[in-house]
């Protein structure tokens, strides 16, 4: 306010030194639209009715003479006029500005809102993931496995009293037994995987290589792994995004892409830890015809909580490669 009235004052002066015959009406402008923009319109329209005044006070004093007396006070209407236009039209636009801006923030925190919200369940949707993926691994541990186990004393003892008995059909029921065994042997091996705990930084290697065995062991397919030496993972969480990332992957490529050999890579170029599963399956379906499955958001959601970047790209030849790398350390 008070360099407001200081310009006017100094445009005052100068207008009263030019004399009445030059008019400095339109520098009066300057405090008018510093007095919108810095406090509000009432003060601006204070400023003009100021600056009108001033100015007929330094033409009067300079030996200003009007033939006619109304003169004056139009011309001073005139300015105060065009001075409220302004001040009129300088208040809207700040208005709609401060309008704008506020809908931008609201906008922007809702969206900030909405996002949170929408990590928020992610977070949720796998923590839910891994409670089930736990509870299904008890059950075939505790459960499934339990009861073959049971069944397959109850093969042998019942194998037994045929072999005793000298009945032909007890190779018959040692075969059953061995199926049972191979069933059970498959039943803890997918309960352990279901099963697995939070693996530290420097243990992803033993466990994506006993992965690949189990893989193999279950699948019938050629499961290889292949790394670099030691890879710096960090923190413990990192190690268990990415060897479930692999483990999905993986397991896609045998069940939906009918692969035949599934290839994981561990590397760190450039300091970048890479993360790169690849097989000879049937390749991606189209996006109309496979959507975006569950499997891939996960696997995205997990690359996108250690700060990863994730993608899905057809092989150079055949196959899918999945590929889930690390920023630079």
């Amino acid at each position: 306010m008070a360099l407001t009235f200081g310009l006017v004052a100094c445009i005052g002066l100068a207008d009263f030194f030019t004399g009445f015959e030059l008019s400095l009406l339109v520098f009066y402008l300057v405090p008018v639209c510093l007095a919108v923009a810095a406090v509000d319109w009432r003060f601006g329209t204070l400023v003009a009715v100021t600056s009108v005044a001033t100015w007929l006070a330094g033409d009067f004093a300079a030996g200003a003479h009007f033939a006619n007396p109304v003169v004056p006070v139009w011309n001073a209407l005139i300015a105060l006029g065009t001075y409220l236009v302004v001040v009129w039209l300088l208040a809207s636009v700040i208005a709609l500005q401060r309008e704008m801006e506020e809908r931008v923030r609201q906008r922007t925190a809702a969206l900030t809102n909405e996002i949170a919200e929408r990590v928020r369940l992610e977070k949720a949707v796998l923590e839910v993931t891994e409670r089930e993926r736990r509870a299904i691994g008890h059950d075939l541990h505790d459960g499934l496995g339990q009861h073959l186990t049971g069944t397959a004393l109850v093969a042998q003892a019942l194998g037994s009293r045929l072999a005793a008995r000298g009945d032909a059909e007890a190779r018959d029921m040692g075969k059953i037994v061995d199926l049972i065994e191979k069933g059970i042997e498959q039943t803890r091996g997918l309960a352990k995987g279901l099963l697995l705990a939070e693996i530290a930084s420097d243990g992803l290697v033993p466990a994506l290589e006993e992965m690949a065995a189990s893989l193999q062991e279950q699948f019938r397919v050629t499961c290889r792994l292949s790394y670099e030496g030691a890879v710096d993972l960090g923190e413990g969480g990192t190690a268990t995004h990415l060897y479930r990332i692999a483990q999905e992957a993986a397991r896609n490529a045998v069940r939906h892409g009918g692969a035949r050999t599934v290839t994981i890579a561990l590397t760190e170029p450039g300091g970048r830890v890479t993360l790169q599963v690849s097989d000879d399956g049937s390749g991606l379906a189209p996006p109309e015809a496979r959507g975006e499955g569950l499997g891939l958001r996960i696997m995205a959601h997990r690359a996108a909580m250690i700060g990863a970047t994730f993608s899905v790209a057809p092989g150079p030849q055949v196959g899918t490669v999945v590929t889930c790398q690390l920023p630079p350390r």
